[in-house]
Parts: C-alpha cells; sequence; structure tokens
C-alpha cells in the first residue's frame, strides 16, 4: 500500500512531521496496523488537530449542563431528576458519494451517542444543505439523502421532527448533512464512555464487523475530487432494526447499574472506541481481534480495527457480570463477546490470538495527538464584497410579484415536500410538528416539553463569520422562545473548508468567536459537537456553515405557543424594530443578483430583551401566537403565519424612511410578529416598554388574504394563492 513516495503514511494521509511524532511515542518504527490506527486517530475527523484551541474558547460550563464537551453526547438538567442528551454530527463527504447510505449512517451514529449516554431518544433534526434544483445532480443528492434520513428514523421508530433545508451552488459538488438526535434520561442512568477498574472485561456488542467503511475518518478530512467516487467503501451500510434492537439492549443493560462504561463504534471504529475510553479511564486495554464476531472471512487486525461497521458499541462491564449482559443481548438476538480486560499499564495492546499486532499508549492516539496553530487571514476580496453600496439598488417594479416569487425561492418555500417522507409523529409526543420556528416534544410522564431547533445562515457566515456566528445562535434560542421554551444549550457543528488556508481558517475562527459571545451572553452553553473540514471540491470551498442546534426547556406543555393566526380581529403586532438593512438577503440575491454588503447587524442587549419579554408574555397568556422574522423578512414571515393557521391579515406599514424593500423583505435581526387579543393588548404593550423593547402595530387577522399596504405598494393575495406558491416550489422543480 505505498504510494510512489515510498512513504506508506503518506498513502494514509499522515505527514513526514506526524510520523516523525509516532516513532517517538512508540520509541520504534510503527508497524502497518499501528500506523493505520494513528492515521485514522490523527485524522481531524476525529483528533480536531486543527480546531481544538479555538473550540476551546467556547463556554461549556452552567449550572443546567451535567456533561459538556468529551462525551458522547452533552447532557443538561431538566429538572426533577431528568436531562436532556443531545448532540449533532455531520455526514457530508459519505452523502456526497452515496446520499442514501451516508444520511442513513448519520442518522444511526447519532442516534447511538444519545442512547450511549443512558438517554432514550426521543426526536431527530437534521440541517442540510445542497446545490440548486436546477442541476440533476442536486436533485439526485436532495432526494437520496431525504430518502435515507426517512428510511432510518422511520424504520427505528424515532420521529424526525425539525431541520432547515438551504440551496446554493457552493454545495454543489459537497452537500452538507448534518443529523441531530435528542434523548431523555434520569439522571440515575447516566453512562460514561470510560474504561476504568482494572481487571473488568471488555465487551463488543450488537452487530457482526464487516469491511465496510473502512478508513471512513480519515475520508471525511480530505477534500472532494474525481477519485473519490471510488471510495464507496468508506461509506458505511446501515441497519436501523438492528439498531433498534442494540438501542433497546443497551438501554435495558445501563438500567442494571453493571455498566462502567460504554462507546459507540463510530468514526474510527473498535480504534476509537477502545483508546478513547482507555485515555479517559487512565487505564489500558488489551484486547484479542480473533474473538470480534465477524461477518466476512479472512478480515485481518488492520481491517478489524479500522472498519467502521454500524449498529456497534464497545462496553465495559463490571467483572463477574459478564453472563447478565450476555443473557440480555442474547434475548435482543445480539452478539456480546468478552474480547479483553482493562489494564493498568495505558497501553491499547491488540492481539490475535497470542500474537501482538499494535502496541500503542491508549494517550499517544488520543491527548498526544499533534495540535496545528493554522495562519488566519482575512480574505481579500470580503472587504469589498462588504463596501458593495446597497442604498443606490433600485427598487422592484412589482413588489406583490417579487412577494411571490420570494415565497418560490428554495430556500424559503415550504419543506412540506421534505418532512412529509419523514414519520414525525411517531411515539405520540410531537406536540408542534416541522415547519413551525421550532419543534416542541413532551416529556411523557411530565407536564414539561422539550423545544428543539436547529440553524444557520452561511450567507450571512460569508459576508462576515463573527456577525454570522452571532445570529445562528440568536436565532436558534429565538425560535425556541417563540414556542416559550427557555434555552439551554447549544451543540454545534462547524462545516468549513480546509482549514490549511488562510481564509478559511479566518472565517472558522471569527464564527466561533461569534458563537462564543452569543452562547455566553444567552447563558446557552456549548455542550459539544462535532467539526467537519475540507468540505471543498476541486479546491472550491463550500459557504461557512457553523449549524447551531440548540435545545430548550418548557414547563407546562399546555402553554406552548405557535406560529398561526387564531382567532379573526386579534391585533398583530411587531416585538422589535424594522431598519433598513439588505445585505445577505435572500431578495438581495434573487432580485439584484448580489450576494453583497454586511449581514443584519445583531444587538446582544436588544436580542436578550426581546427573548425575556416574550418568554413572559408567553408563560403569563398574553399572547396567541409568535413567529420569528428571519429569511425573506416581514412579508414571508407573515405569509407563513397566516398559511399555518388558514387565516388572512390586514397590514398597514409605515414606510417613514426605511426603503419599501427593506421594509417588506429586509432580514433585520431582533424580531418577533406576535398576535394578541384586544383584551390583551394593553397589556402586552406595558410588558414591552418594562423591557426597553420597541412594539408596534401591524394590522389585524382577518378574513382569508393576505394584504399588505404601504405608501408606494400594496400586496393583496388569497391565502390560496400564496399557498400555490409557497408550497408548490420544491415540488415542481424536483420534477426536473
Amino acid at each position: 500500500m505505498e504510494n510512489n513516495t515510498g512513504k506508506p503514511w503518506v498513502e494514509l494521509g499522515l505527514t513526514d512531521y506526524e510520523y516523525e511524532m509516532i516513532k517517538e511515542i512508540l520509541a520504534r518504527e510503527p508497524n502497518y496496523v499501528e500506523l493505520g490506527m494513528f492515521s485514522v486517530m490523527w485524522s481531524e475527523h476525529c483528533s480536531y488537530k486543527n480546531s481544538r484551541p479555538v473550540l476551546k474558547t467556547f463556554p461549556t460550563e452552567g449550572a443546567q449542563v451535567l456533561e459538556g464537551p468529551g462525551e458522547n453526547a452533552g447532557v443538561v438538567d431538566i429538572g426533577d431528576g431528568l436531562a436532556v442528551a443531545f448532540k449533532v454530527e455531520s455526514h457530508n463527504h459519505p452523502s456526497a458519494i452515496e446520499p442514501y447510505q451516508g444520511a442513513a449512517t448519520g442518522v444511526g451514529g447519532i442516534i447511538r451517542d444519545v442512547f450511549t449516554m443512558g438517554a432514550r431518544p426521543i426526536a431527530l433534526l437534521n440541517s442540510l444543505r445542497f446545490g440548486t434544483l436546477s442541476s440533476a445532480r442536486s436533485r439526485y443528492l436532495f432526494n437520496g439523502v431525504v430518502s435515507g434520513i426517512a428510511g432510518y428514523g422511520n424504520c427505528i421508530g424515532i420521529p424526525t421532527v425539525g431541520g432547515e433545508v438551504y440551496f446554493h451552488p457552493s454545495y454543489e459538488g459537497n452537500p452538507i448533512v448534518n443529523a441531530m438526535c435528542v434523548g431523555i434520561l434520569e439522571h440515575k442512568d447516566l453512562a460514561k464512555g470510560v474504561a476504568s477498574g482494572v481487571g473488568n472485561p471488555v465487551m463488543v456488542v450488537g452487530a457482526k464487523t464487516g469491511r465496510d467503511g473502512i478508513r471512513g475518518a480519515s475520508f471525511a478530512s480530505e477534500e472532494l475530487n474525481e477519485a473519490s467516487e471510488e471510495k464507496r467503501p468508506a461509506v458505511q451500510v446501515g441497519d436501523p432494526f438492528m439498531e433498534k434492537l442494540l438501542m433497546e439492549a443497551c438501554l435495558e443493560l445501563i438500567k442494571t447499574g453493571y455498566v462502567v462504561g460504554m462507546q459507540d463504534m463510530g468514526a474510527a471504529g473498535l480504534t476509537s472506541s477502545s483508546c478513547e475510553m482507555a485515555s479517559k479511564g487512565g487505564t489500558g486495554i488489551e484486547m484479542d481481534v480473533a474473538l470480534i464476531p465477524r461477518r466476512e472471512k479472512g478480515m485481518n487486525p488492520y481491517e478489524i480495527m479500522l472498519s467502521e461497521s454500524q449498529e456497534r458499541m464497545l462496553v465495559v462491564p463490571m467483572k463477574g457480570k459478564e453472563d447478565e449482559v450476555q443473557s440480555i443481548f442474547r434475548k435482543w438476538g445480539l452478539d456480546a463477546v468478552v474480547v479483553g480486560t482493562v489494564t493498568d499499564d495505558g497501553i491499547l495492546r491488540i492481539k490475535e490470538g497470542e500474537k501482538v499486532v499494535a502496541e500503542i499508549p491508549a494517550k499517544g492516539l488520543t491527548e498526544m495527538c499533534p495540535v496545528f496553530e493554522r495562519e488566519a487571514k482575512m480574505p481579500e476580496k470580503l472587504a469589498e464584497i462588504q463596501k458593495c453600496n446597497l442604498m443606490e439598488l433600485p427598487e422592484p417594479a412589482n413588489y406583490q410579484k417579487t412577494f411571490l416569487d420570494l415565497l418560490s425561492r428554495p430556500t424559503i418555500a415550504s419543506k412540506e415536500w421534505v418532512y412529509e417522507q419523514y414519520d414525525y409523529m411517531v411515539g405520540i409526543n410531537t406536540v408542534v410538528r416541522p415547519g413551525a420556528d421550532a419543534a416542541v416534544v413532551r416529556v411523557k410522564g411530565t407536564k414539561k416539553g422539550i423545544a428543539l431547533t436547529i440553524d444557520c445562515n452561511s450567507r450571512y457566515v460569508y459576508l462576515n463569520p463573527y456577525v454570522g456566528g452571532k445570529i445562528a445562535v440568536s436565532e436558534a434560542a429565538r425560535n425556541l422562545v417563540c414556542t416559550g421554551a427557555k434555552p439551554l444549550g447549544v451543540t454545534d457543528c462547524i462545516n468549513f473548508g480546509n482549514p490549511e488556508k488562510p481564509e478559511i481558517f479566518w472565517q472558522f475562527k471569527e464564527a466561533a468567536r461569534g458563537i462564543g459571545e452569543a452562547c455566553r451572553a444567552l447563558n446557552t452553553p456549548v455542550t459539544g459537537g462535532n467539526v467537519s473540514f475540507y468540505n471543498e471540491t476541486k479546491g472550491e470551498a463550500v459557504f461557512p456553515t457553523p449549524t447551531v442546534g440548540m435545545v430548550g426547556l418548557i414547563e407546562d406543555i399546555e402553554k406552548v405557543c405557535t406560529l398561526n393566526f387564531k382567532n379573526q380581529d386579534d391585533i398583530i403586532y411587531l416585538l422589535g424594530e424594522n431598519s433598513d438593512e439588505l445585505g445577505g438577503s435572500e431578495f438581495l440575491v434573487m432580485y439584484h443578483g448580489l450576494e453583497a454588503g454586511m449581514p443584519p447587524d445583531l444587538d446582544l442587549e436588544k436580542e436578550i430583551a426581546l427573548q425575556e419579554c416574550t418568554l413572559k408574555l408567553i408563560k403569563e397568556g398574553l399572547i396567541n401566537s409568535a413567529h420569528d422574522c428571519s429569511e425573506g423578512g416581514l412579508s414571508v414571515a407573515l405569509a407563513e403565519c397566516c398559511l399555518a393557521g388558514g387565516m388572512g391579515a390586514q397590514i398597514r406599514l409605515e414606510e417613514s424612511t426605511l426603503r419599501p424593500s427593506s421594509l417588506l423583505f429586509g432580514e433585520t435581526q431582533s424580531r418577533i410578529i406576535i398576535s394578541v387579543s384586544r383584551e390583551s393588548a394593553d397589556k402586552v404593550k406595558a410588558m414591552a416598554q418594562s423591557h426597553s423593547l420597541a412594539i408596534s402595530k401591524l394590522g389585524v387577522v382577518q378574513g382569508k388574504s393576505l394584504v399588505i399596504n404601504g405608501n408606494s405598494f400594496t400586496i393583496n393575495l388569497t391565502l390560496n394563492e400564496i399557498e400555490a406558491r409557497y408550497k408548490g416550489a420544491i415540488p415542481c422543480l424536483m420534477k426536473g
């Protein structure tokens, strides 16, 4: 397997510098099995060697945080001895090569991360990005990814309750597929991925090991090119029915109290699970690969250690409880085999029968990985793009046509074509369905609800990574607040290009700075996540995409708030202020063909006031609906409120000094549309004033049309006309 340099480590993705480090750690030359183990564990996907210093700047602690970064999933307290485990991860490169299996196994992996913590998964979300739907390849990837997500989630019986889908040419060759899972657990059942207790057995449980996914972690740590199609074997194959059995067996096992540690075999398979558990426990593990159940003949130690076959776990139970563990897994029709023991020497020792095939300090694969401080430089063209004068652009000739065209943009249009393929009601806990600001699921046996969302506007991050990072967090929190949920914590999936390019690393650092600042201001610590670099095709990077997943708590599910207008003659108000901003807007791209200017400004003090006021209004039952203004601006948000409730609205917008295009289609931040009964109007206005929050009357809920009048424009459309454009756009484009 040597390349033409005669250096097998280069073929495996390691540099000369890293190879010399490996020799120092081992005090000798590595053999090929050891080299393979180092190559996957020192890949960016597993090691975070390019991102670790930046990630350490995130706030990770808070009174609500039970487990932060470093475990399989973050865990936050929701009171009464209950907690929420949640995590988001990427499966971008596999989905670009094999969209169905790439997406399906991404879902499977994130589910395992959650139930490994002792939590029963209750909901799935996803954040997806593709090229334009005019491209046959993008349609193929989009269809395959959605089918893969649906196929896996529907089969395992976990509802897919929310997410987002964006379309942009930068994702043409490299889609972004981020999967998020949320689970509920009791504090007493919290499990960790640690190998402790010298002499305790090490067991492989679940599916048999095959050759699929070998070196998948390394594949995820390089740019895509013409040769990437040849790496289909690096894409794992999932079996959701097997995963369902594994989940039930693992949760039953955790309830026994016999588990010392449990770790998913995700990226880097048996290598990562064993060395990470030993490293965290300050122990070693000795393991015999000849004992590992296999589904293919002739597998060698290299293949076994690097296989990423799905639906497998590494478990360290208490010594003497092996029979009980095997009995539980046998009941679920699964393997549970003792393959080794926990040792006290800190060494990961891999044997094949009596022959030692690899002997590496466990921390050598984890903590001793090189960490790089990359050069960061603002892209030369960005300053020019930001300074683009947007104030002198001509106004639309026909605002009503522009509004309808905007509703038809795939990024804005209804994603019903997507979520109708998902089973979002399985388990009958879904209270607020896909298509809202945030999904809401009930916590069985309590009055509580959990609100869930996943957000990022990549164009904002492209134009100003720092501001875009702040907006990603703030919008996620705002979406939760619109349901009546208090935001608790963040899991993020950082999707960028090649970090070795100074311009890309600058984007990453600046976005992280914005994320960290917003998380501190909103008290939403980062509990974990995933970094996905090298999202490039032929040297061209995707738009920077730091996806933010967030969970929030609704104390009383009966008080959940939704976006739909509910009562004729309710008064419609805007909380927050309009401003003359078009930078980064979908309108600017659609009508003027420009991705330029600065993204909308974000004042965190105003954002906090908006969120606190909205939460209080919902808690006191003073408002009937709430909806965040985001892509498409005020006009699109109003249309969504109307369509969701089947009720029209009569709106009057005062233009004052604002251009009609900014007023209708600008994406100014920190704005929420609310509807209020006439009896509550004075109390609502007083509440806004007590929070020093701007509030303005937009109009009333009325009829079956949306009418928006200004001094120089009128939009007057029936809900049927609006719905046809909003809901018909994606199905039409998918026909090609």
